[in-house]
């Protein structure tokens, strides 16, 4: 039989539930980023679909066409394709390449700037959208309920279980160092 890890003097992860939590949350960040990129990607290609939902300057920005609204959803696609890797650098072994602080830092930074935009994007259009904020202005409701139930709450879900990933990859790669018996 083969040698394990412990024996060859290598460190094991200890086995908990954070491990398997951590690592199915990254895969499910890793497929949320991947998805919202392609929308992204979509549009950067002169695709229109879904782009009312948008609304506001972002809608007008995208129909009036030019090299700028490509360039700038390209390089939307390229964060949210980065922000992909990042999740999957959490769990798979190509991650190994980026200092573990690193790691932990750009995939924390990266989980509180989705959670704290997303949710506080659901949190004040939901409150627009039940009457208790009255902007001055005009809405677009349509577009603001599209921001409320899917574009909005697409970065909070992207952002907490890029958050739990990060606890999960934080707790399995964390250095135990042993306690003595003593006082």
């Amino acid at each position: 039989m083969g040698r394990t890890g412990v024996e060859n003097g290598q460190s094991t992860p200890t086995a908990s539930g954070w491990s398997a939590v951590g690592t199915v949350t990254a895969y499910a960040a890793a497929i949320v980023a991947l998805a919202c990129a392609l929308m992204s990607l979509h549009w950067a290609l002169g695709g229109h679909a879904l782009v009312s939902t948008i609304g506001g300057y972002v809608e007008q920005f995208a129909r009036r066409g030019g090299a700028l609204p490509v360039l700038v959803a390209l390089a939307a696609t390229l964060t949210k394709v980065v922000g992909a890797l990042l999740a999957l650098a959490l769990v798979r072994p190509s991650g190994r390449v980026v200092p573990r602080g690193w790691l932990l830092i750009g995939s924390a930074g990266a989980s509180v700037l989705l959670v704290v935009y997303g949710g506080l994007n659901v949190l004040l259009g939901a409150l627009v959208l039940s009457g208790v904020i009255h902007p001055t202005g005009s809405v677009d409701r349509t577009a603001l309920h599209w921001h409320v139930g899917v574009w909005d709450l697409w970065f909070l879900v992207w952002g907490i279980l890029l958050a739990l990933a990060t606890v999960g990859y934080w707790r399995r790669t964390a250095t135990r160092v042993p306690r003595d018996g003593g006082s």
